[in-house]
This record gives C-alpha cells, structure tokens and sequence, in this order.
C-alpha cells in the first residue's frame, strides 16, 4: 500500500508559516561535521524524510548522529572509515557530498553513487575534476565514486557551470589541502554561503562567500562548532506560490527575502501585492486572478530551477500566456505531464514551455516525480475543481516538514490517505 493526498479544490490561503532550516544547506552541513572530530550541533534543522537519511549515511562511515527535533548532533570519531556506501546513498543526491569531506580528512574515499529526484542527469564529472586537481584520483568503479591522494594541495579550478554541488565538494576537500585552492565560477547559492559559515566557524579560510570566485586556505585542522541553518528560502516561495495560485494572503516568516528578490519582483509583475520583512520574511497578498508572467531558471541569483514547477502551476491558473524557459535539468519538464491531466494548456519544445492559463483546473489523479513536482502538484489541486488525488507523496515529505499540517492550517483541505496506487492509473 502507497500514500496519497486527497487535495480539495476551491481554498483560498490566509494566515502566518513559519520557515525552517534550508533542506538544500542542513545536508552539507551535516555532511561537513566529517571534517573535525568531536561533536557538532546543527540547529534549526526541518523534520523532514532526507535528514534522517543522511544521518545513516553519516552513521555508516562511524558517527554517531543523534535526532532531537530540530538539531542534530553529530559525533565525529578519531578514526572514520573511508566507504560510504550504505543503503540510503541510493535514496538522496546530496549524499554524494560526503566525498569531499572523507577525501579531506581521509585521503581517501569509496562513495556510492546517489539517487534523488527524477529531474535529469547531474553527472559527476566536476567533482571529479575538481578533486584531481587538487592531488586525488578519481574513478568510477562498481557503482562508487572511488578517490585517494597521498597529499591534497592548493589549486586553480574553473568550474564550467557553477554546481552547487561541485562546489562544495571541492570546497570541502580543500579546507584542510596544503596551499591556497581559487574555485572560479563557484556556485553563489544562499545554502553555500551557509556552508562557508559554518566552515570558517570551525576553523577554515576562506573568502569570496556569495561571489563567483572562492579562495581557500588551507588548514591542519578543523574543529567541532554549533551552527544555525539558515531558512529554507524555496520553502518560503513555495509558500509565495500558493498564496499567489489561490489570490490568498500568506505571511512567511523565518527566511531571508533578499534570497528571493528576483521571485517577489515576479509576484509583483503578477499584481501580487508584495512587503518585505528586513531579513525576517515578507507577505504576499494577490486580490484578482494573477497576470501570466515569463520564467527562466539560471543559476543564483537567478531563477531557481527548484521553482519552475510553481512557476508552470502558477503560469496555468494565470490570465494570459507564460514562457518558462528550463537551463539547468532537462527532465524538470515531466512536471507538465501531469499538469496536462488537471486539464493545465501547457505545451513544451525543448528548454521551452508555453502555458496558456485557464480559469480553473479540472480534478484528476496525478503522481509526483520529485520533491517540487509533488508540492507543485498539491498547490495546482488548490486551484482545480473536485478532489485531485497525488501520489509518491514520500517525495514531498523529502523537503517539506508538516505540509499537510501547515496547508490546512491556512484554510486547505487536505488529506493523506492509505492506498493502491493501481486503482488510479
């Protein structure tokens, strides 16, 4: 038996959510514990499925990872093991980013490919890269990501995209390289900034946090430190996004909104009414049927491609017509299909999408595909006559701690329900 939501068409969204910890940060953070031995303390982390996955990922190379609601402690032994292959590195992307903290701090690394969303291809071949530049080798072998060096150094590297992901496994490996590592075309992400924080409380070197260019000093060693997450910024657009899809009023406290300025600017195009709380939150407030708008997801600070399922949902309840333009993961667009069932005017030509919105989306059953696709599809269920039915929900609660809770809260009706997922094809 699989899960379900019953989503209910016809609500209108008002009142106050609160943000937690940035899904997309709290990973690598924890991941980054690996780096100093003794005990680190995550706070602010979101209850959600992929923290206690990374934790067995943490667990399965020697630490011991205790849960307790929003922190997480990470105890860090003298002596780890280099493989990182248990079950749950099938199960989340972000796993792969213990590689460069253990060839850090190991040398040496045995990683198990990762799994994750069904979004497109996200090869490895940066990381890779960026390792071997530093000293290591680096292969595929049996399904895992094998590196070692004798000794880590200091190196010039230019990304030629700049993966957040990359980024900061080569960020990660060269905290603790001899000599002074410069990462040119380096991700400039919130989440990584996060990360760098967190870092350079431990004890690391580094500059260019938020640029395009970072350069790190090396160190002997890190040491353990306690670090807040910082809020889950595409939590809090998705949140910008329902308020929007269902002309609500929604307060969204606990993330910065100059991490989203260029999306509010959007809502604004869109004729949301739009305030900004310094770096606390901010509030949409969208009276009439929002006005079609385009997209293009790019890297940060520019168009998050996380979003660009909530800018088809939106774009398909809109007056008018939408190009949403797709530059990072081919795949992302399989969303549509199921935007297609609730009846959406959607029609896609490579990196393009055009949507012609309507005034209401019709009910059908509908599956999720990854952890935005499935959130996406819930607040297009909002906006779509009788009861829309989606399923593989286990992808939203990846990345969105008390969803039903905080939908119904605000005025939604929603419901999980236990169910054969056959009987809806």
């Amino acid at each position: 038996m699989s899960e379900h939501f019953d989503v209910h068409g016809g609500a209108r969204l008002v009142g106050e959510v609160d943000v937690v910890g940035a899904k997309n940060s709290v990973l690598k953070l924890m991941a980054a514990a690996l780096l100093a031995e003794g005990t680190t303390t995550i706070t602010n982390c979101p209850q959600i499925l992929d923290v206690p996955l990374m934790a067995d990922v943490l667990r399965s190379v020697g630490c011991e990872v205790e849960l307790d609601g929003g922190t997480v402690r990470i105890t860090t032994p003298a002596e780890l093991s280099h493989r990182a292959d248990s079950a749950a590195m099938g199960k989340l992307r972000a796993s792969v980013c213990v590689l460069g903290p253990l060839v850090g701090r190991l040398r040496k690394a045995v990683v198990a490919l990762p799994g994750g969303d069904a979004i497109g291809q996200r090869p490895l071949d940066m990381h890779q890269n960026g390792l071997r530049k530093l000293g290591a080798t680096s292969t595929i072998e049996h399904g895992c990501v094998v590196a070692e060096a004798e000794g880590l150094h200091g190196a010039q590297i230019w990304l030629d995209f700049p993966s957040v992901g990359a980024t900061e496994n080569i960020l990660m490996a060269a905290v603790l390289a001899e000599g002074t590592t410069v990462i040119d075309n380096a991700a400039r992400e919130p989440e990584l900034v996060d990360i760098c924080q967190m870092l350079t409380e431990m004890g690391a070197k580094i500059e260019g946090a938020g640029t395009s260019t970072l350069t790190v000093h090396g160190v002997d060693q890190l040491h353990p430190t306690r670090h807040q997450v910082i809020g889950d910024r595409i939590v809090g657009a998705t949140w910008a996004f329902a308020a929007a899809m269902t002309r609500g009023d929604l307060t969204v406290r606990g993330v910065n909104p100059h991490h989203l300025e260029l999306v509010l600017d959007k809502f604004r195009l869109a004729g949301a009414e739009v305030t900004t709380f310094d770096d606390k939150g901010f509030r949409i407030v969208q009276a009439e049927r929002p006005t079609a708008v385009d997209w293009v997801t790019l890297p940060y600070p520019g168009f998050a491609t996380d979003l660009q399922p909530f800018a088809v949902a939106l774009s398909a309840v809109s007056e008018g017509t939408s190009m949403i333009t797709e530059n990072v993961y081919e795949a992302r667009f399989r969303f549509i299909e199921e935007m297609v069932r609730l009846s959406a005017d959607a029609r896609t030509d490579g990196h393009h999408a055009v949507v012609r919105g309507v005034e209401q989306l019709s009910s059908a059953p509908v599956w999720a595909s990854d952890i935005r696709a499935g959130a996406g599809l819930v607040l297009a269920g909002l906006c779509a006559d009788g009861v829309t039915e989606v399923w593989d929900v286990f992808h939203i609660d990846r990345g969105y701690p008390h969803f039903v809770e905080n939908l119904n809260r605000l005025g939604a009706r929603i419901e999980r329900v236990a169910g054969d997922p056959d009987r809806a094809k």
